[in-house]
């Protein structure tokens, strides 16, 4: 059966308004899209590390809750998971203090089977760490040779904010091996400083890889690239993007992991996509992230959306993406 595998961190994020703690719940946007994807009815397993401690398990239970398999999550014993305090002030200030205590022989994850037009997500800071780069890189090189999609997240949620020269070889061989390639105007201007969406995949994106998703920080409009030179916007005047990003973002990405499959959209499939197809594509992906966002208690779709889309599934009643 083909699936999706999503290759990312396992946190918990705790935000504070005015230093008073407000709200807790697992972050990053790849376990994030992982989970609407799962609820939606499209097969996912999680590929990730987590403690084998209290922390671990709020985000096992998460993910599994979710239906998300976590038969892929290395539960590791010496250290403690990944926590991420993120502090706003009233007066819209950012700070963000991130604490991890990893051992020194990390990913050991059991490899998870791949196959043939299965979709592979992954991205963010987890892809570029030099401290399981080998390791990581190994298994989405194995999945290029198995002709899955590659999804890839770049940037970096709760990222480095320093040193791009030192993980740029990291993100180069990324772009190589990606098919579809999803970014935001503020992860464009962390990695590519000084260019503008245009210009980085000008001169650096589409060398590596044709299809480029670019997101808008501000409006929630999207540009879609393409190496045959077409540029389409999609989008924008999203209220709910602003109060809740990451679960727009998230919701974005899982819902393009679902038109893939319920288009039958294939690994061959994947660079000849026309137009009309890519409008289908990102009109099913918006829907998605406005009802993940919608709710900023949740990053995730709603269970009664959820189930509309899996019983489309079901009864293949969801809309041919492709004709």
């Amino acid at each position: 059966m083909r699936k999706t595998i999503a290759i990312g961190e396992s946190i918990l994020d705790t935000v504070f308004l005015d230093d008073e703690p407000v709200r807790s719940f697992v972050g990053g946007r790849i376990a994030n899209a992982a989970a609407s994807a799962g609820m939606a009815g499209i097969p996912v397993e999680m590929v990730s590390e987590c403690c084998n401690d209290h922390i671990g398990d709020i985000v096992t239970d998460f993910l599994q809750w979710h239906n998300v398999g976590t038969a892929s999550v290395d539960r590791f014993t010496e250290g403690s998971t990944a926590a991420s305090m993120i502090f706003f002030s009233s007066s819209g200030e950012k700070k963000l203090i991130n604490f991890f205590n990893y051992p020194e022989d990390r990913f050991n994850v059991v490899w998870p089977r791949i196959d043939e037009d299965d979709v592979i997500l992954f991205g963010s800071f987890y892809s570029i760490d030099t401290a399981m780069r080998e390791r990581f890189f190994e298994l989405v090189k194995y999945a290029r040779e198995r002709k899955a999609i590659l999804i890839y997240l770049l940037g970096c949620q709760h990222g480095i904010g320093c040193r791009i020269t030192k993980v740029m070889p990291g993100i180069l061989e990324n772009l190589e091996i990606a098919d579809i390639v999803i970014a935001t105007h503020a992860d464009i201007a962390d990695i590519f400083p000084g260019e503008t969406p245009d210009q980085a995949f000008k001169n650096h994106i589409e060398f590596y890889c044709g299809n480029f998703v670019c997101i808008d920080d501000k409006t929630s409009g999207m540009t879609v690239y393409h190496r045959n030179g077409t540029r389409s916007t999609f989008g924008g005047g999203n209220k709910a993007f602003a109060t809740n990003p990451l679960g727009w973002q998230s919701g974005l990405v899982g819902g393009i992991v679902y038109a893939l499959f319920a288009g039958g959209i294939m690994h061959d499939e994947v660079n000849e996509v026309d137009d009309a197809t890519m409008a289908s594509i990102m009109a099913t992906a918006t829907e998605f992230a406005e009802n993940a966002a919608a709710d900023p208690s949740s990053n995730c779709i709603d269970e009664a959306f959820a189930a509309g889309k899996v019983a489309r599934l079901e009864s293949g009643t969801e809309e041919e993406i492709q004709q």
